[in-house]
């Protein structure tokens, strides 16, 4: 027979489980928000669920690239919870100047919501990674951030410009977002900066006057 206390420590392993099933079940909608990007050398938008895969691997391949040592498990995980909030709050396109893409709060709401559903302490340690991600001040995230401004740069090159043409982005404005890529890698940076000039010479990026 079981005595009282080990009931209740069996039911709250029980619930501690099904809070994370249920997480698990919830960000399987991560692979239906469409990103304006397109796959390498391909017409089909990539999802965010894609896009997170991608980022960690890329983080885990270019890790030596880091200007500061990096704890990898939290770029990782940054790289992979850090558009979860999407589900709620929709992609927001990089370029879009309609929307204000400083102001979080709904995000942050989407954040505590999605998250929430996780046992307590996952759920603040995520939270607290998606903020020091947005926040972008610590290595890991300056690294995290740095990946994620490098992957649709690659990605629109392989598509000849992709939504730099489609929407008609000029330089200035690609040069302004892809710079943050430096604040991780001097050495990523360079490669990207080159990158850019290259897509100038070749027609697919124009430079107004």
């Amino acid at each position: 027979m079981q005595s009282e206390k080990q009931k209740n420590q069996t039911e709250t392993e029980k619930n501690h489980l099904l809070k994370q099933i249920s997480f698990i079940k919830e960000i399987d909608q991560l692979k239906y928000i469409q990103r304006k990007t397109r796959l390498f050398n391909s017409n089909r938008q990539e999802n965010d669920a894609e896009h997170s895969w991608h980022l960690a691997m890329m983080a885990l391949i270019l890790a030596e690239h880091s200007d500061k040592p990096v704890d990898m498990l939290k770029v990782l995980k940054m790289v992979l919870i850090h558009d979860i909030v999407e589900i709620d709050a929709g992609d927001t396109f990089i370029y879009d100047t309609s929307k204000n893409h400083t102001n979080t709060q709904e995000e942050l709401a989407a954040a505590k919501r999605i998250f929430g559903l996780l046992p307590e302490k996952q759920a603040e340690e995520f939270v607290e990674i998606w903020k020091e991600f947005e926040e972008g001040t610590s290595d890991e995230a300056k690294f995290a951030r740095s990946m994620d401004r490098l992957e649709p740069l690659l990605q629109n090159i392989s598509n000849k410009g992709g939504t730099w043409v489609e929407f008609n982005v000029d330089y200035r404005k690609v040069y302004e977002k892809k710079k943050a890529i430096k604040e991780g890698s001097a050495a990523l940076w360079n490669y990207a900066e080159n990158l850019i000039n290259d897509s100038v010479k070749e027609g697919i990026l124009k430079k107004n006057p």
